[in-house]
């Protein structure tokens, strides 16, 4: 490698792409097509980072396995940070595999842990952490350890554990001032900016107030009956009852919880889990069969019971009772949320991290684009959709998550 090469490689490893792209900007030899691909990352130009790495792997050819695939792991990376979800992972596990079998025991890390990130960007929590569990930080890079602990961080958040979050983040910020990077010093910064945020909003005897993220951790660990209208289940002293299939079931829980202690009119709980505005005999025998599953569904913690006017919950514990809500009250909020991120993300990938179909989230994305929320970038395949971040609050209770009892 001439000394050119090296001094790029210098700037991009100490987060200057400019200085790297001075050096190697008019050249085409494979060492300085990675270079000009990592730099072109780093400045946020995706498309062509993604084709200039990909045509550096090419020109190193068989010959060159460690060469070829560090550029596949660098292309990796540029499409995850991308959004393109889709990226095919048997790939990347070759080139780490690769990177294994020579003694590139750094780059092979680097591998796995994109790996992490992306069953993190798509809500596979458990996958994610038993990946981790397999990775050793202490024998990494600076840069390396703050990717690891931002890992852990992500994780921690989506769990609602926070004290673990911000021990991580707090791990990963040293990491990323030895590390010298301030991009990367960046990254940790906006992360912590999470638990500082906004994240809910608690309901609770006709009152509303905002929770932050180790709030609602502290309202899990309470006595309370806890209508919870960010995952749609009802939490009660660690027992958890997924309502996320049976809407009608939740609309009806909801609209009690919010009421309680007192009771709610049989034409309001019509009208709001029928959307009928006027309630007929029908409508009345239906609410009673409802609320007849939902009285099973609920026979554990809370009863449902019959009042001269409509119907009341009752803990079964003598408990609080309250709802917890979204911050935004919006029925795109978990494609909202994903884009909130400030990434650029294909229907494609959100579909993947919802679990939804990718027709569904294209006519989300329509609705959104329509009423303005989102904006597209490019054609075709290459058409991304992105968002700025939504203003004063945290959006780590929209994002979909594996419920505690799957």
């Amino acid at each position: 490698m001439d000394s050119l090469v090296t001094a790029a490689a210098r700037a991009l490893a100490a987060g200057d792409p400019l200085g790297a792209l001075n050096r190697v900007a008019l050249r085409d030899d494979a060492p300085s097509l990675a270079l000009r691909g990592i730099a072109m990352a780093q400045l946020g130009e995706f498309v062509r980072a993604k084709a200039l790495v990909r045509s550096a792997a090419r020109a190193f050819g068989p010959r060159e396995p460690v060469a070829r695939a560090r550029c596949i792991v660098a292309e990796a990376e540029v499409a995850f940070v991308s959004r393109d979800l889709s990226w095919p992972m048997k790939t990347l596990d070759a080139a780490r595999a690769t990177l294994e079998a020579h003694g590139d025991r750094v780059n092979a890390a680097h591998a796995r842990y994109l790996a992490v990130r992306r069953l993190l960007l798509i809500g596979r929590l458990d996958e994610a952490e038993r990946a981790l569990a397999e990775l050793d930080p202490a024998p990494l890079p600076p840069a390396l350890s703050a990717a690891h602990e931002l890992v852990v961080a992500g994780v921690a958040l989506r769990r609602l554990q926070t004290q673990a979050a911000r021990a991580a983040l707090a791990r990963a910020g040293l990491a990323a001032q030895r590390a010298g990077i301030p991009a990367l010093t960046a990254e940790v910064h906006n992360a912590s900016l999470v638990l500082t945020t906004p994240a809910a909003r608690l309901i609770a005897r006709d009152e509303a107030r905002t929770l932050l993220l180790d709030e609602v951790e502290t309202l899990f660990a309470s006595k309370a009956l806890i209508v919870d209208a960010c995952r749609h289940v009802v939490r009660d002293a660690g027992t958890v009852i997924p309502l996320t299939t049976r809407p009608v079931l939740f609309v009806l829980a909801r609209a009690l919880a919010e009421a309680w202690p007192n009771d709610v009119p049989r034409d309001t709980l019509i009208a709001r889990a029928f959307r009928a505005k006027h309630a007929d005999e029908s409508h009345r025998v239906r609410l009673r069969v409802e609320l007849g599953r939902l009285r099973s569904v609920l026979r554990n913690v809370a009863g449902v019971s019959a009042t001269q006017r409509g119907f009341a919950l009752t803990p079964r514990h003598g408990q609080e009772v309250v709802v917890l809500a979204r911050p935004v009250e919006d029925k795109h909020a978990p494609v909202l949320a994903l884009l909130a991120d400030g990434e650029s993300w294909s229907s494609s990938a959100l579909a993947l991290a919802l679990g939804a179909s990718q027709r569904t989230v294209q006519r989300t994305l329509d609705t959104l684009a329509d009423a303005g929320k989102v904006q597209s970038l490019g054609r075709g395949r290459a058409r991304r959709w992105m968002t700025p971040p939504m203003p004063g609050f945290t959006t780590t209770l929209l994002l979909p998550a594996p419920l505690p009892i799957d």
